[in-house]
């Protein structure tokens, strides 16, 4: 599949089959995120592939609440990955300091698209989660309470019938300057 086929056809998916997802491909997406770019090759993350049952249950239900029920979704999905933000190197926490960046954010952000994109490839769906109960999800993971859960991400085969949806996006025009930046009014 070519990039922009790829690009296009991305999309977070909130309705899973039942269908198990295979190691290879589980291994493939991992190792598309792996070889992801960081600042000073920092590597900022570990990642917790959740399975097995009952704790993928109970990270699913960590996504939502009583109250905000947006993640439900997340009950069908037969794996959950949680992305742990790891301290990046000496150097780049200097330069963090310095230019009052949070690169690991980013660095994490490139590997969690790397995986998604590598999923769609391989005929997965994926959806991205910045919503969840992060002790909740720390404890049941025995993550320690030093670090954080910088993203979760939903994976599985999309339900028969689901639709890829038509991507609306702003325009290049509202979103690129060249030279000097302008407001768009």
């Amino acid at each position: 599949m070519n990039f922009n086929t790829l690009i296009a056809q991305r999309q977070s998916v909130r309705r899973y089959a039942t269908t198990q997802v295979e190691d290879e491909k589980l291994n493939m997406c991992l190792e598309a995120a792996r070889l992801a770019p960081s600042a000073s090759n920092s590597q900022p993350w570990r990642f917790v592939v959740v399975t097995d049952e009952p704790l993928r249950t109970q990270v699913a239900k960590a996504t939502f609440s009583d109250v905000q029920l947006i993640n439900k979704f997340t009950l069908q999905a037969p794996v959950m990955i949680a992305i742990v933000m790891e301290k990046a190197r000496l150097i780049t926490r200097l330069a963090m300091m310095v230019k009052k960046k949070e690169w690991p954010l980013i660095d994490i952000g490139i590997a969690a698209e790397h995986f998604c994109l590598q999923a769609a490839e391989v005929g997965l769906g994926t959806c991205m989660l910045g919503w969840f109960d992060e002790k909740k999800i720390q404890k049941l993971l025995n993550i320690p309470g030093d670090k954080s859960i910088a993203l979760l991400i939903s994976v599985g085969y999309a339900e028969d019938g689901y639709k890829l949806r038509l991507k609306t996006r702003k325009s290049l025009d509202e979103i690129v300057n060249y030279n000097v930046y302008k407001d768009s009014d």
